[in-house]
């Protein structure tokens, strides 16, 4: 762990309250998709307004992006994502005690979403700070880890969660706890943490979102796919399969399965990545390895319906851990993998929220979810052409600076 770490504190509580942190970044979404039949029979929803509901986090992610950036460089991205977690345990509450009506569910949606989008945006700098370069990878995969393993509980507990609780408001709301324990962590935590200490940039500004970058654009439009491809999966590959006769449980159960799995690769994938030096043959193989997935699910879903949300969940979770273990590789400073990590979650985000409810709209067109599996099979070309081009020698975003300056 570097010098810019805890200093009143232990060192591994910093970790424990990154962790926390995370564990909250993906249970407001992966909760959600078990309970859509129920939420969309109790409020009259369309799927394309279903898809809305999974969108409006994503969509958060996306736009707020810069904000998070710009509240970061201004107040510190300690105290930013603090503010993060406050707004993911409000939103969590106020869609869970909204009395299963549609405007509550949908302002608590957007309000944690942006609450994500503070706190997940600054989290690569954080583990920048926290974690020395060559441990970067493995800061990398716990937070992913911890993502995902938390998505995979939160979808498999759904159902039985509204079982006991009485109802879908009271599955939603029971990640409030989560949340709350999270923001405990992080205050006392966050004052442990020290920006580094590092010369001011004289010729570029610091700040300024690097759309000049070749090696920021890559590494955005590999995200735009990826997150197309998770976040559209995510929001229907249970429904496709209760459409088939699945029971909301056995449906949940796939769904965490996809989820599941990406907490291993999640975990393997960015240490996999500190041991080489070219990670193309990484990024690649992840990418392929979810396209048979998706390739499954579209054309044989009842052949091996368990084997395909492995496929799914390995190469996607994968490929996002990847990316942001590219975002730290590929910038210079913490503050650096800020930028670049606005900038990729801007266009990713904000392009892959369009999925779930365009990939709605195709299953109330067509009537069937076949159509909707294969666009995102489409999608998974471009993905592999964009990450057979993330090389080694691309110029990291900050030395552009060093040019300037020098």
């Amino acid at each position: 762990m570097s010098t810019s770490s805890a200093r009143a504190l232990p060192r591994w509580t910093v970790v424990v309250a990154l962790v926390l942190v995370a564990a909250n970044l993906r249970t407001l979404m992966a909760s959600l998709p078990p309970l859509a039949e129920s939420i969309r029979t109790d409020l009259g929803l369309s799927g394309t307004w279903m898809g809305v509901l999974t969108t409006l986090p994503v969509l958060c992610m996306g736009l707020l992006a810069p904000v998070a950036n710009q509240v970061g460089r201004r107040v510190g991205a300690r105290a930013t994502v603090g503010a993060g977690v406050a707004l993911v345990l409000v939103g969590v509450v106020l869609r869970g005690l909204g009395g299963g009506a549609a405007p509550p569910l949908y302002a608590g949606t957007f309000v944690a979403g942006a609450g994500i989008a503070l706190a997940g945006t600054l989290l690569p700098g954080v583990v920048k700070t926290v974690f020395p370069p060559q441990r970067s990878g493995l800061g990398t995969g716990l937070v992913m880890f911890t993502m995902m393993s938390m998505a995979a509980l939160a979808s498999a507990a759904a159902v039985p969660l509204a079982s006991r609780l009485g109802g879908w408001s009271g599955s939603l709301l029971a990640w409030a706890p989560l949340a709350a324990v999270a923001l405990l962590a992080w205050v006392p935590a966050s004052r442990a943490l020290r920006r580094p200490q590092a010369p001011a940039p004289t010729a570029v500004s610091g700040h300024r979102l690097p759309w000049r970058s070749r090696t920021a654009w890559l590494i955005a439009l590999f995200l735009v796919c990826q997150s197309w491809q998770f976040y559209s999966s995510l929001a229907w590959i249970a429904p496709t399969y209760e459409s088939r006769g699945w029971t909301p449980t056995d449906a949940g159960l796939l769904m965490s399965v996809f989820t599941g799995t990406q907490f291993v690769s999640g975990l393997a994938a960015p240490a996999l990545l500190d041991r080489v030096r070219d990670g193309r043959v990484l990024v690649v193989g992840a990418t392929a390895l979810g396209g048979v997935g998706v390739l499954g699910t579209w054309l044989a879903p009842d052949a091996a319906p368990w084997v395909w949300a492995v496929l799914l969940g390995t190469g996607q979770g994968a490929c996002f851990a990847l990316a942001l273990g590219l975002v730290v590789r590929f910038s210079v400073t913490p503050q650096d993998s800020a930028r670049l990590t606005a900038m990729g979650f801007l266009l990713g985000y904000t392009l892959a929220s369009l999925g779930p409810a365009t990939m709605g709209a195709v299953h109330d067109v067509t009537g069937s979810y076949g159509a909707l599996w294969g666009v995102l099979a489409l999608v998974t070309l471009p993905q592999l052409a964009l990450g057979s081009r993330v090389h080694p020698g691309l110029e990291r975003v900050g030395e552009e600076r060093t040019a300037v300056s020098a």
